[in-house]
């Protein structure tokens, strides 16, 4: 790391004062938070106004893919803001159509057509607008591990827990059981039949919710927050087939597998599959200035030749934004950044996460590519049973609460849910700085330890 941090503490207070008066936090009870108060960021690490920094295993939420503050995209940033910081987006501006033709040269098959929107929820959204209007159908199909964001339509669509207290129960959303051989809903014994009883499920519950009235299926890749379960080989193909089968339009949420997170530039490439309609956000551009987006196939993009579609946002294709996409993509390619995270974790992250596992009792599994990779946390490896019970809270969950505080002691900012940590840094990740991070991972592992047996 080139930056080193200043103490300044009393900036720091003023800072943490300011949030606590005025500040309104995602997902939280506002009176039971302590925010930490950050300073600055560079590469893989961002400090406190205390003088403390954090190897940043989080890439805060999974989309620093490129790392903080990387000179050629803040500087791209800058030239931009000095030439055009906005229109509108109904006009043609050369940074948003290099931004939508350098997504569109790496999604994989005809998804050619690049629709923008300020984040990945919006992107969730439009995508399933337009495989409503396309098909004329009303209901979209998703899994229960899953997270698709905290608007209107993505957050039915979501399977974790936060979907309870928004969830209208009217929204046209079906839920299914995906695939995930280690706590299997099928009592598969192996990847094989955990593929082969999805699919099977997946049908049945297209044949009893009627094919006629299904729009759409959107599945994460990969799924990110529930758990990075990489779904078994053919599962992703067999979807692909079925839809086909009965005329539904197939939506892959690269929301967090996309850009380089998996090793590859979308985690499709991993199986094989095209889908109809491609969600993209986060690593675009690493989260510098807010974008995201849908890629979409000919066949839908020609549903709208003649006939409007009735969607858009002030923002979309925001010229900041689209130059901060132009240059991280450009950067990633130039600097072999996706093949780096491919390497890490092939060479460095996997084969040291299954070290861990075999040195800890609270480590039931290891699974992941790249760098997007998950422990699943156990009280007992046999059982299986989870260190802490689904959507803990308060003294439920403090297993899982004095890890993370362990990690944070050693300088390491862990990615925890429920009864996972995340293992996620940004794809730009070293291997001395993975190698770092795994130590601190494996001693704050001990704590989680102590609530086995």
């Amino acid at each position: 790391m080139s930056v080193q941090p200043t103490p300044d503490p009393v900036a720091g207070a003023a800072v943490k004062a300011a949030d606590r008066a005025h500040v309104f936090h995602s997902w939280s009870a506002q009176g039971l938070i302590d925010p930490l108060a950050v300073a600055g960021a560079d590469g893989a690490y961002f400090w406190d106004y205390d003088g403390n920094r954090y190897l940043d295993f989080s890439c805060q939420l999974v989309n620093t893919n490129i790392g903080h503050q990387h000179p050629k995209v803040v500087a791209a940033i800058q030239e931009q803001a000095g030439k055009l910081c906005t229109i509108a987006p109904g006009f043609a501006v050369d940074v948003r159509s290099e931004a939508a033709r350098l997504i569109a040269e790496r999604t994989p098959g005809d998804l050619d057509k690049i629709f923008f929107t300020n984040g990945g929820a919006e992107a969730v959204e439009n995508a399933v607008r337009m495989a409503r209007l396309h098909t004329g159908r009303p209901k979209v199909l998703s899994a229960y591990r899953s997270y698709h964001g905290a608007t209107s339509t993505a957050i039915n669509l979501t399977g974790d827990p936060r979907r309870w207290p928004s969830d209208s129960a009217s929204a046209g959303v079906v839920h299914f059981w995906a695939p995930f051989l280690y706590r299997s809903p099928f009592h598969a014994e192996n990847e094989a039949q955990e593929c082969e009883r999805a699919l099977r499920h997946l049908e049945d519950t297209i044949a009893f919710e009627g094919p006629q009235t299904i729009a759409a299926i959107v599945l994460e890749t990969i799924p990110g927050t529930a758990g990075i379960m990489v779904p078994p080989p053919g599962y992703l193909p067999g979807v692909r087939e079925i839809c086909d089968r009965y005329g539904i339009v197939f939506v892959l949420d690269e929301v967090m597998a996309g850009f380089g997170r998996t090793g590859r530039w979308f985690a499709a490439e991993h199986f094989d599959v095209v889908p109809d309609l491609l969600t993209f956000a986060k690593g675009v551009n690493s989260g510098y200035v807010p974008l995201g987006g849908v890629a979409i196939s000919a066949e839908i993009a020609a549903t709208f030749d003649q006939r409007p579609y009735p969607g858009g946002l002030t923002y979309s294709g925001h010229p900041l934004a689209c130059a901060s996409a132009v240059a991280t993509i450009n950067t990633m390619a130039e600097e072999g950044i996706v093949e780096n995270a491919a390497a890490i974790g092939e060479n460095v992250i996997g084969p040291g996460l299954r070290e861990i596992a075999e040195r800890h009792p609270s480590v039931g599994e290891v699974r992941g590519t790249g760098v997007f990779w998950a422990l699943d946390l156990v009280k007992n490896k046999e059982t299986r049973e989870p260190l802490v019970p689904y959507n803990a809270s308060g003294p439920a969950n403090q297993p899982m609460a004095d890890f993370a505080a362990a990690c944070k002691r050693g300088g390491l900012w862990p990615f925890v849910n429920m009864n996972r940590t995340h293992v996620v840094p940004p794809c730009t990740v070293t291997e001395t700085e993975a190698k770092e991070g795994l130590a601190v991972l494996d001693e704050a592992l001990s704590a989680a330890d102590a609530h086995t047996g």
